[in-house]
């Protein structure tokens, strides 16, 4: 990997293209590098495993919507059109890019990456993979773009903090899904270069949509950012230019709504002819919550089984989780966020809430992705009494771990102090989740198909899924046109399109 500096450039400095950030990534992304055999069988696993949440997803509101939206823009003339979940309809890339973007993303249960800032890489398959099925592209191409775009996000993940400027983390998608489209369209690196500063203008958005009573919107950002990546590769390809310099720019990205006219940044990007391998660096959820919680659920699981009794409100009196600063101050009590203990809350609030996953977790000593969330299960008065007694507050060691470069020692849980009521103090804690890679029971393939199968169970077909499963599993083999087989098509009155709520489209 080449360390590369950023830094702010007055308007009166000259920084060359091939000197900006936005073209060193798309000088990576035109790289034509072989995917490696270990990168390649990881990107088969996270193509099963975007398919498995986004077709349990398929009847709720906002993919509901965003499908209707898609299904109002027919593919043009210029393409095959791209396929959306669940349904034989093709759509305009963009807008396929749109509404599985959103059922990748609803359930938040795809994979992820934590350091500087953090992410969700899964979210680079839908626009790369619309694109790769509109142009038909083979299923090597979609391996090599797919390996780009894991690479680039988890690249300026590892190296610019977005959220402490409360700027949305899918900034960092934009530039990624565009330099993984150019590498799937073998685009020029000025071509790319374009695109993905265009991909970077135009995906910067604050971070209310993760912040107090959190809304539909938190599927839809990362989905926006993919459409905006299709949209300028096509604005790009046509030969029109984005912001230079993007992010070092005197009024650029860095300046303004990072860390100003005197920061100074380090991008590790790889070098000519260096595989791209940063997939293998990320990982995926056991369980339907913000990755952070995943730790703390398996600790929480464990705890049920080994203290019963203290599971139950009466006999507990505090429950402190000494954890990172971020879990700390965007997903716990230091939020300051009245939502994260209300009982009538959206699922969207309570995913982001670890003391009401820690408690309902500890009850049940089990998880599920729709009757975790249950209204019924939210307000269930014994759970709001033990909810209440759970706080958490930062601990530096857990902080220095989180954001730790070394893969072998990065984590994400905590320690967990019950005092319970007569006085017993039960102590515990948890480094990472066991689906981990340095876990208690690491996914392999297996377990993503496991996933896939017990998502799919209830609104795909068997004949239909032993299909999509071949289908993804022979990726590499995959001919020319042929990517439409990474669809899934749910099984007969699962999707009723009529019934979608009307817009202007």
């Amino acid at each position: 990997m080449i360390n590369h500096p950023v830094r702010v450039y007055r308007s009166e400095e000259t920084l060359a293209h091939q000197d900006q950030l936005a073209h060193k990534i798309a000088t990576v992304a035109a790289d034509p590098v072989e995917v490696q055999a270990d990168v390649t069988e990881m990107i088969i696993n996270r193509v099963i495993d975007n398919a498995s949440v986004a077709i349990a997803s398929l009847n709720r509101g906002p993919i509901v919507s965003a499908r209707a939206q898609a299904l109002s823009h027919a593919p043009s003339t210029g393409g095959a059109g791209a396929s959306v979940f669940g349904i034989p309809e093709k759509v305009s890339p963009e807008w396929a890019a749109w509404a599985n973007g959103v059922a990748v993303r609803e359930l938040d249960y795809h994979d992820t990456f934590l350091s500087a800032e953090y992410s969700h890489p899964g979210d680079n398959i839908p626009p790369i993979l619309a694109v790769a099925q509109h142009t038909g592209a083979n299923g090597k191409d979609l391996i090599r773009a797919l390996a780009t775009g894991y690479e680039i996000q988890v690249d300026l993940v590892k190296s610019i903090c977005l959220h402490e400027h409360k700027i949305d983390h899918v900034a960092h998608l934009g530039p990624s899904a565009a330099a993984g489209i150019g590498t799937l369209l073998g685009l020029e690196v000025e071509t790319i270069f374009q695109a993905v500063g265009q991909g970077l203008h135009t995906t910067t958005a604050t971070r209310q949509s993760r912040k107090g009573e959190i809304s539909t919107w938190k599927a839809h950002a990362p989905a926006f950012a993919g459409k905006m990546a299709v949209e300028a590769a096509d604005r790009a390809m046509r030969g029109q230019t984005s912001p230079v310099p993007i992010y070092e720019g005197e009024d650029g990205v860095i300046a303004w709504m990072l860390d100003g006219p005197d920061a100074a940044y380090t991008v590790p990007l790889p070098g000519p002819g260096e595989a791209k391998r940063a997939i293998l660096d990320t990982y995926t959820k056991e369980h339907s919550a913000e990755y952070q919680a995943q730790a703390l659920i398996d600790l929480a699981r464990k705890i049920n089984r080994e203290h019963p009794e203290a599971t139950d409100p009466k006999n507990v009196a505090s429950i402190l989780i000494k954890t990172s600063h971020h879990t700390h101050n965007v997903i716990g009590s230091g939020a300051n966020d009245p939502q994260k203990y209300d009982p009538t809350a959206s699922r969207e609030t309570l995913d982001h809430s670890i003391p009401y996953i820690f408690a309902v977790a500890l009850q049940d000593g089990s998880w599920h992705h729709v009757d975790s969330y249950a209204p019924e299960r939210a307000g269930r008065a014994d759970t709001v009494e033990l909810w209440n007694k759970v706080t958490t507050e930062e601990d530096t060691e857990w902080t220095r771990r989180y954001h730790s470069l070394d893969i072998s020692e990065k984590a994400f849980g905590g320690t967990v102090v019950i005092t319970l009521a007569d006085g017993t103090v039960i102590t515990d804690e948890i480094a990472v989740a066991d689906a981990h890679p340095l876990g208690a029971r690491p996914f392999a393939r297996e377990q993503y198909i496991n996933k896939f199968r017990t998502l799919a169970a209830d609104v795909v077909e068997e004949t239909e899924i032993e299909r999509f499963l071949a289908a993804a599993e022979n990726l590499g083999n995959l001919g020319a046109g042929e990517l439409d087989q990474l669809n899934i098509l749910a099984a007969p009155g699962v999707i009723d399109i009529a019934a979608a709520p009307k817009g202007l489209f």
